[in-house]
């Protein structure tokens, strides 16, 4: 690696990942000083390509930081009007009123969006102001002088498929060097992972806990259509195998996302997170939304669930974690880019103070001190104790324990302090034996559809001539212990198909097809054995989500 002879790039700031919270803190840089040099990179086709959300966006955050956003032409169109909770049974629901939840918990201000047509259109604004912005650039590696972060690597191009050393076409890329660094690549990201584990940054908090979260989007029948409506759901078909649940937004077009998010921790291997969702399309109250309509979209993605507890020590020198690289999700509210969009913000506003002061590459310390204490941190921390009740109690324990203390966090009490979260998604899988099989009905071809057929609907394309980007550790983990002790689980907890095992006995061989990946992470954070790691392809593929 070292003797890789490349050309060098110098910014104030370089950001990895086009979302909301990277794209939020270009913005803001170039606000402070429009003689800012400040660089995106992001590793999709374009940006939006791997953005992937709910989402019920909350403006706060981009109240502050493009007050007059209403009058710019943001395709935030579709305000909530209806808020609905249901709880599932098998053939019936019944519904929670909303006058029991505290106000935290209220759509009532909020916006029905795409998230990937959102960070588009900020991105058209961060280059009016002069930002530069690179789509199809992955950044495969971090670059350190003297244990600090000064640069990523990105752009390379042309590694052997099977030796991973540089092929005859290899291009080596750039380094593209800042005074400070801002990895804002989402959930699980490959160089947030390193530098977490470098600087042993979730020294003294919990380890951080995850969802996966699928959704389709759905054209439906305009009859059935009720635009600016949103349902959440719990209960069925996960009842006591896993904690999670589903929601249903009505935007625009007779268009609907449909979604379904199972918790990570969940101790069953023979659970199927993708099958659970098609499963619950069959509920008669969403089957007859569904029904004469057509699925025309598919993704799936990780949530960090940890929240308040599971924020690792957020800088290092040189470097920052933004949004969902630091865990900024609000779980009982489903909401994170609101605080991406504040963490940027003030990342931004934190480097630009210190490159002022003259200096560089140091600990953004200001910027660790505005998350915990402002907005974010007070956001994050009065609802830090119902996903601790619902891994440990149970979803009743949540509604009830949770709510209960979401609502004295309203006047600065709480009845429980701060519950810890346990062992990590990964150390909760249960071996397979302890466990029975879990029969799944075959999908319908309606409502339901096998994974391959879904991941179609991704638009998800990898070159075949290179590495795959799933790295075992030890190629005979899957076989030799995930298969006998968990039934080797990367089966199912994929949700694109990607891991398969093949054959019987001693003839199983582990077969990975990463070029259907849709760059959720789950196996980097699910594998009972942490024996895959999730690295970038190279740059452009991926998914390619239209509107997601």
């Amino acid at each position: 690696m070292t003797s890789i002879q490349r050309e060098k790039m110098d910014y104030d700031v370089v950001i990895v990942g086009a979302g909301p919270a990277g794209l939020s803190a270009a913005i803001r840089l170039k606000q402070l000083d429009p003689e800012r040099s400040v660089v995106v990179l992001e590793k999709g086709s374009e940006v939006g390509a791997h953005i992937l959300s709910g989402a019920v966006l909350d403006p706060s955050g981009l109240d502050a930081l493009l007050p007059d956003w209403r009058n710019m032409d943001a395709p935030i169109k579709v305000p909530v009007r209806e808020d609905n909770f249901y709880l599932l049974g098998p053939a019936g629901q019944v519904r929670i009123p909303n006058w029991p939840m505290p106000p935290l918990m209220s759509n009532h201000g909020n916006y029905i969006v795409s998230m990937a047509n959102v960070c588009r259109w900020m991105a058209g604004v961060a280059e009016g102001l002069g930002v530069e912005i690179f789509p199809g650039m992955a950044c495969s590696e971090l670059v350190f002088e003297d244990d600090k972060v000064v640069g990523v690597v990105a752009g390379e191009f042309g590694r052997d498929p099977e030796t991973r050393e540089p092929g005859p076409a290899y291009e080596p890329g750039m380094e593209l060097r800042g005074k400070y660094v801002f990895l804002s690549e989402g959930v699980r990201g490959s160089l947030a992972k390193q530098v977490i584990e470098k600087y042993d940054l979730s020294k003294g908090h919990c380890p951080q806990k995850f969802g996966l979260g699928m959704k389709e989007i759905w054209e439906i029948d305009p009859a059935k259509h009720r635009e600016g409506t949103v349902t959440h759901t719990m209960g069925w078909p996960l009842g006591k195998n896993a904690g999670g649940g589903s929601f249903i937004y009505h935007l625009e077009n007779n268009q609907v996302y449909v979604g379904f998010v199972v918790h990570l921790n969940y101790e069953n291997p023979h659970l199927y997170p993708y099958m659970e969702f098609q499963r619950f399309k069959h509920h008669p109250m969403v089957a007859e939304l569904l029904k004469g309509g057509k699925r025309v979209a598919y993704g799936a993605r990780a949530i960090s669930e940890g929240g308040w507890q599971s924020i690792p020590k957020m800088v290092a020198p040189g470097v920052a974690l933004l949004g969902c690289s630091a865990g900024l999700v609000n779980v009982p509210r489903i909401k994170g880019n609101h605080n991406a969009m504040l963490s940027g913000k003030a990342a931004a506003e934190a480097a630009h103070a210190a490159i002022t002061a003259g200096r560089a590459q140091d600990e953004l310390t200001a910027y660790e001190t505005e998350v915990r204490t402002g907005a974010i941190g007070k956001d994050l921390k009065k609802v830090r104790n119902v996903k601790p009740l619902w891994s440990k109690y149970g979803l009743t324990a949540s509604l009830v324990g949770g709510g209960l203390d979401m609502w004295l966090n309203t006047i600065g009490l709480t009845a429980f302090g701060t519950l810890r979260h346990g062992k990590s998604d990964a150390a909760a899988t249960g071996k397979a034996k302890d466990f029975k099989p879990i029969d799944y009905p075959k999908p319908d071809g309606k409502l339901s559809f096998d994974r391959l057929t879904n991941v179609a609907f991704s638009f998800t394309n990898h070159d075949e001539n290179q590495p795959a980007h799933l790295v075992l550790k030890d190629p005979s983990i899957p076989i030799k212990v995930n298969l006998p002790q968990y039934a080797e689980p990367a089966q199912r907890y994929c949700p694109a198909g990607v891991y398969e095992v093949l054959g019987e006995g001693q003839d199983a061989t582990f077969r990975i097809n990463f070029q259907n990946c849709v760059h959720c992470k789950t196996c980097d954070i699910k594998d009972p054995s942490q024996n895959i790691t999730w690295t970038t392809p190279m740059g452009g593929g991926g998914p390619n989500y239209p509107n997601m």
